[in-house]
């Protein structure tokens, strides 16, 4: 890493410079599902490129005669005279192909207890669902909540929604009553499915209790409430409104037949993480979002799904768990695998485990999880057999190049273990790793490599995928050179974007469209690079004003993180008298210091040398886990609370809500 001067006349300051950069391997490139050509269809007519791709990945009931139509701008419809079902697009037309027998998922409990469905299975169980909500009065349009595990169940439900036409709203697992109240009285639920609990770090975890508060008050829309029984817990019952799965759904015919919807028909409506008031309601339609979901999956992956071996790690209670679990795989006929419970439960090798046994050659895992990994040793992974894994990918937020390079070569270069769990041979051509940029807004990839064209660099999501318009502007809207940061905006509609915000309309032209004119606000600071290579930077508002230079937390993270004392590490701005903001970090370390030294000037030290003066941090902590969400989200405005000397708001959304009463401990200590 060397140092980019930063001006004040920066959108945002560009100081760090990655020169490593891995071109992808002459074998795999020759197999690839995606070439170049992609860029070069895109780029000579893109909605030309998008309606081929558009009956490439999906089956139409009524094919589409307009690709787009934006005259209502900045609401999109794509494909809208084009009729279809989600659910046959992803079950039934497999079946009709003759996949019947191809496993569609394979499931692991966290208890260790394993289900697989085979799509003819899957296929089956949906049309019970579809069947059993229609009995209660589940109709097209209606708005079905889903307070469900990550448990095959939670796919079923979403599907036979989809099958309906009804519009599921998946709200995390985590989540507490009132959160769940409020996007029940948002959407105007009819039917809630939920289950008793579920397993967590070995223990049962109830679920419907949740489910019970957040209806007990009256002035609510919901009619029956579903529960699958998954960890057999004593839970109460209301006659009348509860009604068992294994009762209702797995009792109901098996002959549904799927009727085609309007492509621009509502398929969903998911709710973004961590917003106070109103909850903002994301609603995604049908055509479009399958589309791009699909190619995306396709291409990015470099998917077979003859022989391929999927795994997303992420929550179908967020869009990752919504695109590339429930959709985007089961469209393209893959197999795929799905765990419910933690990476160290029993034991901190269970992925590795999953791995192994399932032959896994996709994994579509979070930084978060990779630095966890990291923090617990390279010996956990090395003494698992992980050569089945030939393309590795990152989702959530932008991941340091340290962290990127472990990924590859402890991960990605795993042939297997050698003698004593030491690791064996490296593989010559580690797997490629997939870097992906996409919002719960934006509905699936928008910036990402292809693994059998892009050299890839150490933390850079790199390109917009082919078919997208996304660029890095300044303060005016004006396109910034190469080597400079700015402002992450798509300048043209695409297949797979928000068609708004459910209810408010209004809210969604403020929120997506006010900022630049004619272009989408992503609200994610980004550079480019001396190539034109796409940087994130982080959220907008993680930005720190130093001394009139706009510094991204996003950098400092990453210098911190590739000092080998520090496994991971969070940033934020502290109001200062003389700078008006300072940097403030909370390291957790990998290793005890040794006798004497310094940590923090140790620390100060480095970020000075990668960086420069400017970034380095006023105050450096060592903690001993960060503040995060159960998807894995720092919790920064926490720790901005404390760096400013006032107590932290709610932390009851935290995985571990005790973290923050330690950190406050230390810095009294200290």
């Amino acid at each position: 890493m060397t140092i980019q001067p930063a001006t004040q006349s920066d959108a945002l300051a560009n100081l760090l410079r990655e020169d490593r950069s891995f071109a992808p391997d002459a074998g795999f490139a020759a197999n690839a599902v995606a070439d170049a050509s992609r860029y070069g269809a895109a780029a000579a007519d893109r909605l030309g490129y998008w309606a081929s791709r558009a009956r490439e990945v999906l089956t139409w009931e009524k094919d589409f005669t307009q690709v787009l139509d934006w005259s209502e701008a900045p609401v999109a419809r794509w494909f809208a005279d084009g009729t279809l079902n989600a659910a046959y697009n992803a079950l039934d037309r497999h079946v009709e192909n003759g996949l019947g027998d191809r496993v569609a998922i394979h499931f692991e409990g966290e208890p260790g207890d394993t289900r697989s469905y085979t799509y003819a299975q899957l296929t089956e169980e949906v049309k019970k669902a579809a069947n059993a909500f229609e009995s209660l009065g589940v109709a097209k349009g209606d708005r079905v909540a889903v307070y469900l595990p990550m448990i095959p169940e939670a796919v079923i439900t979403m599907l036979a929604c989809a099958r309906i036409g009804a519009i599921h709203s998946v709200v995390f697992g985590g989540f507490s009553a009132e959160a769940l109240r409020s996007r029940i009285d948002d959407a105007e639920a009819k039917l809630v499915v939920t289950a008793d609990g579920t397993f967590r770090r070995g223990k049962p975890s109830p679920l419907k209790p949740a489910v019970d508060q957040a209806l007990a008050e009256s002035g609510h829309t919901v009619q029956n409430v579903i529960v699958v029984k998954r960890n057999h817990q004593d839970v109460a019952w209301t006659p009348g409104l509860d009604r068992w799965w294994h009762e209702t759904v797995s009792t109901a015919s098996a002959e549904h037949t799927a009727v085609a919807h309007e492509a621009e028909h509502p398929l969903f409506i998911l709710y973004t993480s961590g917003t106070t008031g109103k909850p903002k309601g994301i609603l995604h339609t049908t055509g479009g979002y399958l589309v791009q979901g699909a190619a995306t999956h396709k291409d990015t992956f470099d998917l077979h799904p003859e022989t391929d071996v999927y795994w997303c790690t992420a929550d179908v209670g967020w869009v990752t768990g919504h695109s590339y679990v429930t959709y985007a795989p089961l469209v393209n006929g893959a197999t795929q695998v799905i765990y419910e419970g933690t990476p160290d439960c029993p034991h901190q090798g269970r992925w590795w485990e999953i791995v192994e046994k399932y032959g896994v050659t996709i994994l579509y895992t979070a930084p978060t999880a990779i630095r966890t990994f990291m923090k617990w040793g390279r010996q956990i992974p090395d003494s698992h057999d992980l050569s089945s894994l030939r393309v590795l990918g990152s989702v959530g937020e932008s991941i340091n190049p340290e962290a990127w390079m472990w990924y590859r070569e402890v991960i990605g270069s795993n042939n297997g273990p050698g003698t004593d769990g030491a690791p064996g041979p490296r593989k010559e051509h580690p797997a490629p790793i997939v870097d992906t940029w996409w919002q719960t807004e934006t509905g699936a990839h928008m910036i990402a490599p292809l693994p059998g064209v892009t050299a890839t660099k150490p933390g850079s999501a790199q390109v917009p995928v082919p078919g997208i318009g996304v660029d890095v502007v300044d303060e005016m809207g004006a396109p910034v050179p190469n080597g400079q940061g700015g402002f992450l905006v798509i300048r043209e509609p695409w297949p797979a974007m928000l068609r708004g915000i459910w209810g408010d309309m209004d809210r969604y032209q403020d929120t997506y469209w006010s900022r630049f004119e004619h272009m989408y606000f992503a609200g994610d600071g980004a550079k480019r690079d001396e190539d034109g290579d796409i940087w994130l930077l982080g959220r907008v508002d993680d930005v720190m004003n130093v001394s009139g230079h706009r510094l991204s937390t996003t950098e400092i993270e990453s210098a911190l993180v590739s000092h080998p004392l520090v496994a991971e590490a969070a940033v934020v701005g502290a109001k200062d008298e003389t700078t008006g903001e300072a940097v403030v970090a909370f390291v957790i370390l990998r290793t005890t210091p040794g006798e004497g030294e310094d940590v923090e000037q140790v620390l100060r030290a480095h970020v000075a040398k990668e960086i420069g003066p400017i970034a380095k941090p006023r105050h450096i902590l060592a903690v001993p886990e960060l503040p995060k969400t159960r998807s894995g989200k720092i919790m920064r405005r926490l720790l901005k609370d404390v760096a400013e000397g006032r107590d932290p708001g709610d932390a009851t959304t935290l995985a571990d809500p005790t973290v923050m009463a330690q950190i406050a401990a230390d810095l009294r200590k200290g």
